[in-house]
């Protein structure tokens, strides 16, 4: 009765919890809610100032006791008690919103193929202390899938790669199951790590971590450009210690980061590897989706396609697959409850 009850002043929601950005979608209405996960808290007082944009507007312009932090890393929950108040806070918003008096909403909440259970039980556990009256998990590759309106219910390949800012999934479903998955904790964070070092290195040069996402939208690419690029950008000369600019082209960029791609490579192709034949099959006439907000480093799809010699596609708005992926799960609940991961828990009031 109670949850009934709660049922009808509440917004069921589909989170997207992501390293680089959460997303929240309202059953009936979409994407809702699209920011950073990030977090600045003041260490003397232990209070939270910002959440999501606001808090990115912050990143490397705080006072040492103000942090800005990222409360999951590589796609799971580091820091508990943040990501509970992050949760509670897009929670609260949805509702207020919608002029919903009591937030207790039904969740379904993306998390990575490869988490260990104590992984899942601290997002479970955060999701319900933020308000939720139900929680369910979904693996991420399972998400976007659904997202991208592939046939995962059906009795063939689809082979989804989901490369997001924490970690890159790999997955083969077939009827409503992963059949071989792998994960890695190497995705577009990585590559942002990956440019920085090698300028550090290479160049005797030091930029920032938003300086670096910039440069990778800009001038990053996995695979040989027809025109390759080049940019300036701004930052420290570690020779003189003083601010420089300096011209870095897209070639440089693709050496920086083509360990990490060729780690993602050798995973895909073991997943494939493990893949029964019969499914093995049907990928010859089947496409390879790519999906998250890494799939969109030019020439991605073109390399992987090169290196597994099969066709590779991106799927619609890649940045939003998983987020409309446990949207529509939250909407057809009843019927896909088989693609959902079993939860330690009970609903509680």
């Amino acid at each position: 009765m109670f949850n009934k009850l709660f049922g009808i002043f509440s917004k069921d929601i589909g989170i997207d919890l992501g390293t680089a950005n959460t997303l929240v979608y309202i059953r009936g209405k979409g994407i809702v809610i699209n920011e950073p996960s990030i977090v600045a808290v003041n260490n003397k007082t232990g209070t939270i100032l910002a959440i999501g944009e606001e808090a990115r507007k912050m990143v490397g312009r705080t006072p040492g006791y103000i942090v800005v932090a990222k409360p999951l890393v590589n796609g799971v929950v580091s820091d508990f008690e943040v990501t509970e108040q992050m949760l509670k806070y897009f929670i609260d918003r949805v509702h207020k919103e919608s002029f919903s008096l009591m937030p207790r909403p039904r969740v379904v909440i993306g998390v990575p193929s490869g988490v260990t259970e104590v992984e899942k039980r601290a997002v479970e556990d955060a999701t319900y202390n933020a308000g939720a009256r139900e929680v369910y998990l979904i693996e991420e590759p399972m998400a976007a899938a659904i997202g991208a309106r592939l046939p995962v219910q059906d009795a063939v390949a689809n082979v989804i790669i989901d490369v997001g800012g924490g970690s890159t999934e790999i997955a083969v479903i077939s009827m409503g199951g992963i059949v071989a998955s792998h994960s890695l904790r190497i995705a577009g964070n990585k590559f942002n790590d990956d440019i920085i070092r090698y300028l550090r290195e290479e160049r005797n040069f030091m930029i920032g971590e938003a300086t670096a996402e910039n440069i990778k939208i800009r001038l990053g690419s996995a695979y040989p450009l027809e025109e390759e690029l080049n940019g300036e950008i701004r930052g420290r000369d570690l020779v003189t210690g003083l601010p420089k600019e300096i011209t870095i082209t897209s070639e440089e960029i693709r050496k920086a980061i083509s360990r990490s791609i060729r780690q993602i490579l050798a995973e895909i192709k073991s997943t494939i590897e493990e893949t029964p034949p019969e499914l093995i099959a049907d990928l010859l006439n089947r496409s390879v989706w790519i999906s998250g907000g890494g799939s969109l480093l030019r020439g991605l799809d073109q390399l992987i396609s090169h290196e597994i010699k099969l066709p590779v596609k991106i799927v619609d708005d890649p940045l939003t697959s998983v987020a409309r992926g446990c949207g529509f799960v939250l909407e057809q609940i009843d019927k896909l409850k088989e693609v959902l991961v079993e939860t330690s828990k009970e609903a509680y009031l």
